[in-house]
């Protein structure tokens, strides 16, 4: 299912863990299946736990726990916006109305063209650079204002 790459990269996080602890690397192993597939489905949930010797419940409790984890489809770009009291007080819900306004999509969907992905996320760490968001789990961008807004999305599309 997965790439000899994605299972090199697998093997490296394990390696961090005593040997009778595999499923230690799960929280990796699950994201490591996301950057390869673009989202995590019930049978890319299951490899990844069978691979780490543990139940595939165990590892679905911990893929729908965690936000970062998307257990459906998602665009090609998901945007994440910070809307803890911090960043809200700081702009992030005109933030994320203008973000709203410019997709045509509010939280939980995605563009008609697939593009991007709207979620609504929980503290990232960095209120005083707030209004945040997180680009594909991987690229935070702060001081979020409407024009920073319109040229992330800008960029994003080309």
């Amino acid at each position: 299912m997965l790439s000899a790459e994605a299972y090199k990269k697998i093997d490296r996080e394990v390696a961090k863990y005593p040997s009778d602890q595999k499923q230690s690397a799960v929280m990796s192993g699950l994201r490591i299946a996301q950057v390869e597939l673009g989202w995590l489905s019930m049978e890319a949930i299951e490899h990844v736990a069978n691979y780490l010797d543990m139940p595939p419940i165990a590892a679905y409790e911990v893929a729908t726990f965690y936000n970062m984890y998307d257990v459906k489809p998602v665009g090609k770009h998901k945007i994440t916006v910070c809307t803890n009291l911090p960043c809200a007080l700081s702009g992030g819900t005109h933030a994320a109305e203008h973000l709203k306004h410019q997709l045509g999509i509010g939280y939980n969907e995605t563009s008609a063209d697939d593009c991007f992905t709207l979620k609504e996320g929980e503290c990232m760490g960095a209120c005083g650079d707030a209004p945040v968001m997180l680009v594909n789990n991987h690229r935070m961008c702060s001081f979020m204002n409407n024009e920073k807004i319109d040229q992330l999305i800008k960029e994003l599309k080309s």
